[in-house]
């Protein structure tokens, strides 16, 4: 049985490489240890990704449907529900750096792919995620580049 100290420790990991966890989730990372725990942050792919049925249950309308409240709402879900804590914290720190937005985007399953390519290459190398970031969609029309022309470059 892990003790507070040890507990508190795992507690402060999930805060800064997730969004927290419960009590049994502490003791039971706590238990397997924390570099263990480290090492199953750092490798995603060796995770089950978040089951999406249960949203679509309980929001028949949202599969393959548009607006921002949606979107966010899958993305809500998933941070929420992923055993991918550490890939999820990733998304939204490349999203809140890479500024884009439903203001001006206006094209939600566009800003959902760039998080998924976030997700996809945002604890890989940096100079993959900058080529993937450059051919996103919601980025080139954020930056204006969809009106750009030989002679008229942006």
């Amino acid at each position: 049985m892990p003790d507070k100290e040890q507990i508190a420790l795992m507690g402060h990991l999930m805060r800064r490489a997730g969004f927290g966890a419960s009590h049994e989730e502490l003791a039971a990372r706590a238990a397997k240890g924390y570099e263990a725990t480290v090492e199953e942050l750092l490798h995603p792919e060796e995770q089950e990704a978040v089951d999406m049925e249960m949203l679509y249950r309980f929001m028949p309308g949202y599969e393959g449907a548009l607006g921002p409240p949606l979107n966010q709402a899958e993305w809500v879900y998933r941070m929420i529900n992923t055993q991918r804590p550490l890939e999820e914290k990733m998304a939204l720190f490349w999203h809140q750096l890479f500024a884009t937005g439903n203001s001006k985007v206006d094209n939600p399953p566009e800003l959902t792919q760039q998080i998924a390519m976030f997700r996809d290459h945002g604890m890989g190398s940096f100079r993959d995620l900058l080529v993937e970031l450059a051919k996103n969609p919601a980025m080139i029309f954020w930056l204006d580049n969809n009106g750009n022309h030989m002679g008229a470059i942006n």
